[in-house]
């Protein structure tokens, strides 16, 4: 009967381990969901960066005038009103590049969290000068560079804040390319 009363608490201390450890590991796995979730939520608002840079290019490329122009070099968001432009008050291209300016910061905004600067920075070839009847038809009709930097604040960036007002903490998308 003695050797009874001893055995009796080992069976108890087994299970009271068995859930310290299940716990430990539990605990682990909901962190390592944690940092999924955001990984995957910085991806997501990378690829928006992206799609947003390429739906610029795309605006500029279809405004080769407005181009030559300079009318796309601006620091965002831009401010000014929409021009009404349809079928009896045509757009000219100055108008379509103030327009795809004032769309695009629209979308900037809404997309990507903690918006900070941005900036897109056109320089022609060297030696070019603007001839619309001459330079359209060449291809690419710019020949020049742009440059285009988009900044954010991501969530869960080390040291920065879930609102985004870390401005020590913004990602940056920098992209040069011949529209």
């Amino acid at each position: 009967m003695q050797f009874r009363r001893a055995v009796r608490g080992v069976s108890l201390i087994e299970v009271l381990m068995a859930v310290l450890i299940f716990s430990i590991g539990l605990i682990g796995l909901a962190g390592l969901l944690i940092v999924s979730t955001r990984s995957n939520q910085a991806a997501f608002v990378r690829t928006q960066a992206t799609f947003l840079a390429n739906s610029m290019a795309d605006r500029m490329r279809a405004n080769p005038y407005g181009l030559w122009e300079g009318d796309y070099t601006a620091t965002f968001p831009v401010t000014g009103t929409m021009p009404q432009c349809d079928t009896t008050n045509a757009c000219v291209p100055k108008d379509v590049a103030l327009r795809d300016k004032i769309l695009w910061g629209t979308q900037l905004q809404t997309f990507l969290p903690g918006l900070g600067k941005t900036t897109i920075a056109c320089t022609p070839a060297t030696g070019t000068t603007y001839n619309p009847t001459g330079q359209i038809g060449l291809r690419p009709p710019y020949g020049g560079t742009c440059t285009m930097i988009i900044t954010w604040g991501e969530r869960g960036t080390s040291g920065g804040t879930d609102d985004n007002t870390d401005t020590a903490n913004l990602q940056s998308f920098t992209w040069v390319f011949e529209p």
